[in-house]
């Protein structure tokens, strides 16, 4: 294993551990974790540990889960903070702690689409390209310099899950390709052009109502940007009808399969022809 670099992960979802294990496999792993508190999940709201926290226990590392960071639980002499999506606010005497200050992995070419939902704002506004940034955090919402960058295509049916897969690995890579150059204080940052930025906001499970009379592409960006999660959903009556499978067939919105509300999934062909 690489020892040369004395790091802290913060992170808390499935993106997280999965940046862990590229990181793991290309030798760094990190002194301890930091992750969010376990939060009761599913129908039946029973409490869910953490993906990082299940990643760690398995590695054998440390990890805390503060309801609160403060400085006392990370003075430990750290190299770097490395932070990927781990979902609260880092105080910034916090971020400055370690020598080399805290770095973050984000999923859009920043300044674009700063914020909570940046794999999906770039689906839903029918962009060709992202990318994947790694800025040097400052307390101010991803307006860290970056220190890497690196541009994706999107294929035109890809959908939020597909695309956030690729830009995981492709972000993880570019993670530890950069370390040596932090190590060795030969980094170059470039500092975000504010005139350029823009924003996106956290998504909400209504934010997945769609309106089957809109325009064609519209909604299948849609479609698209909120698979697997909100879904996209209509009304019929006062039913919600959640489209699970859809396509754009000659230039149309086409929908294959839906889940209406109290019922199993169905061919939207039978379900336009039942009484449901």
């Amino acid at each position: 294993m690489n020892n040369k670099l004395n790091f802290v992960f913060f992170g808390t979802p499935e993106v997280s551990s999965q940046t862990l294990d590229i990181l793991k496999e290309k030798g760094y792993l990190p002194s301890l974790v930091v992750t969010a508190p376990d939060k009761p999940s599913g129908r039946n709201m029973l409490i869910q540990e953490t993906p990082v926290k299940i990643w760690a226990t398995e590695n054998n590392i440390p990890y805390i889960q503060p309801e609160k960071l403060t400085t006392k639980e990370l003075e430990i002499n750290a190299d770097l903070f490395i932070v990927v999506g781990y979902g609260k606010i880092i105080p910034e005497e916090i971020l400055n702690l370690p020598t080399y200050g805290s770095i973050n992995i984000h999923y859009s070419l920043l300044p674009k689409y700063r914020g909570a939902s940046p794999v999906e704002a770039a689906i839903l506004n029918g962009d060709t390209e992202t990318g994947v940034a790694i800025q040097k955090m400052k307390f101010e919402l991803d307006k860290g310099n970056i220190i890497a960058l690196e541009k994706v295509e999107i294929y035109s049916t890809e959908n939020t899950t597909e695309l956030r897969n690729r830009l995981i690995q492709i972000g993880g890579h570019l993670l530890v390709d950069i370390l040596p150059s932090i190590i060795e204080g030969t980094t170059k940052e470039t500092i975000q052009d504010e005139s350029q930025a823009t924003y996106c906001k956290k998504i909400k499970k209504e934010d997945g109502l769609i309106d089957l009379n809109d325009d064609t592409i519209k909604n299948y960006n849609k479609f698209r940007a909120y698979t697997p999660w909100p879904r996209v959903f209509f009304f019929q009556g006062d039913k919600r009808v959640i489209i699970t499978d859809a396509k754009l067939e000659d230039g149309k919105f086409v929908i294959k399969k839906v889940i209406p509300e109290g019922k199993k999934e169905m061919d939207f062909e039978i379900f336009q022809k039942s009484n449901i």
